[in-house]
């Protein structure tokens, strides 16, 4: 006997009340985006591997160790997409967005793909929601995307909500620290972990993140990056907290904040959750306005977040979902009149579901019970029909199916 395939490690299914929760969640993400400016973009599954080397950074976990790269069958190597802002600024410059009025504010939501240790709400293919905004470098595009992704976790109920903000400054400035925080590093080097101690030269920030004990105890000590940030870096980013104050935003400066991709530059942020333990990031971003170019475009600020739907929903933010109602169910057995009969229900607007287990009569007015059915009809030998209110009880006789489909639109009393 054969052995069971099962799905890959690091992967899931959605199963039916799971699949209703992340409708539930698409339609109150999509409402909030869409009444803020934002229109949907779609981006394919597979770039090429170019797009995330140049954009994301090579110095990146991402990249590094994390991307599905295959080569095609004409020998061009592609990956399947790990994020969304290098393939939305690839759509940008690719389209002539840069053409249309500034900025132009995009959201998106489909399946990545990185090859990660798989946890609890962390899988190897997993969905993520993001949004972008591109041509503008005002702060307030800073501070409306970053209230957009608290908005859209506070309607969908996720819970335990801690948002972290800092500013990277521009590169220039962000040079100058890097070669104060390598210094600090290797003058620390023995007491650091041996990945840090690899990435010293190509990227020593990410030793913030680090969890190894030495290393954490070295970063105590360790320069800031908001001291060293231009006043115009400075300025933006007080306008920032400003507007988030103004908007009642709750948030906490922290100037340790870090993250994974080399296109951030000024403002970054991160959203937590108290539910989830040490994995506790939903999602954040941040501005990225050299990505554009770096890809090939013109100069283009950017400013963008994503936010991974498996996380939000495991915070507790499944809104309520409505099922939807089941107007009449048909009685089978089924043949061309049952047939007819439902085809005409659904073109008049009604739910309509046919008994396709063969069900006897008795079993069909259970079935309806279950699925909250509002009237059940099954023919007669003579092609006669009745109609049973399950609301009321009451059961009438009626003509033909066009009487049934009249009767139904009608209301709740026969």
């Amino acid at each position: 006997m054969s052995s069971k395939v099962q799905a890959p490690r690091g992967t899931q299914d959605v199963l039916p009340e799971q699949a209703a929760a992340r409708a539930a969640f698409e339609t109150r993400a999509r409402e909030v985006l869409e009444q803020a400016g934002y229109a949907r973009i779609e981006t394919p599954i597979f770039e090429h591997t170019e797009l995330f080397a140049r954009g994301v950074g090579e110095s990146t976990d991402i990249v590094q160790k994390e991307m599905y790269t295959f080569d095609d069958a004409g020998g061009r190597s592609l990956t399947l997409r790990p994020e969304g802002t290098a393939a939305v600024c690839r759509a940008y410059v690719e389209h002539g967005m840069h053409k249309l009025a500034q900025p132009v504010k995009l959201w998106y939501l489909g399946p990545f793909f990185r090859y990660e240790r798989a946890q609890a709400g962390r899988y190897r293919q997993f969905w993520q929601i993001g949004a972008e905004a591109l041509g503008s470098e005002d702060p307030a595009v800073d501070a409306e995307t970053i209230l957009l992704l608290a908005t859209i976790l506070g309607e969908v109920g996720a819970r335990g909500i801690q948002v972290r903000v800092s500013s990277l400054g521009k590169l220039s400035s962000r040079l100058v620290y890097r070669e104060a925080l390598q210094a600090h590093l290797r003058a620390n080097a023995e007491r650091l972990s041996e990945e840090v101690r690899g990435r010293i030269d190509l990227n020593p920030l990410r030793a913030f993140d680090s969890d190894h004990p030495g290393t954490q105890e070295v970063m105590r000590t360790a320069p800031l990056l908001r001291d060293f940030l231009e006043p115009d870096d400075a300025e933006h980013f007080a306008t920032v907290l400003a507007l988030l104050d103004a908007a009642g935003v709750t948030y906490e400066v922290d100037p340790t904040l870090v993250r994974g991709l080399d296109y951030y530059a000024r403002t970054v942020f991160e959203i937590h959750s108290t539910e989830l333990g040490a994995q506790s990031a939903l999602g954040g971003g941040g501005r990225y306005d050299g990505l554009v170019e770096q890809i090939g475009g013109p100069p283009t600020p950017g400013m963008g977040w994503a936010a991974g739907v498996e996380r939000i929903l495991l915070a507790g933010g499944s809104p309520p979902h409505a099922t939807p109602p089941v107007d009449l169910l048909v009685a089978g057995p089924v043949g061309p009149d049952q047939f007819r009969l439902v085809a005409d229900a659904r073109r008049a607007g009604l739910g309509a579901q046919l008994d396709l287990a063969g069900r006897s009569l008795k079993g069909v007015l259970k079935q309806a019970n279950r699925i909250d059915a509002r009237y059940v009809a099954w023919m007669h030998e003579d092609a006669t029909w009745e109609l049973k209110d399950m609301q009321g009880g009451e059961q009438v006789a009626v003509a033909d199916a066009d009487a049934v489909v009249r009767d139904v639109l009608r209301g709740p009393s026969l």
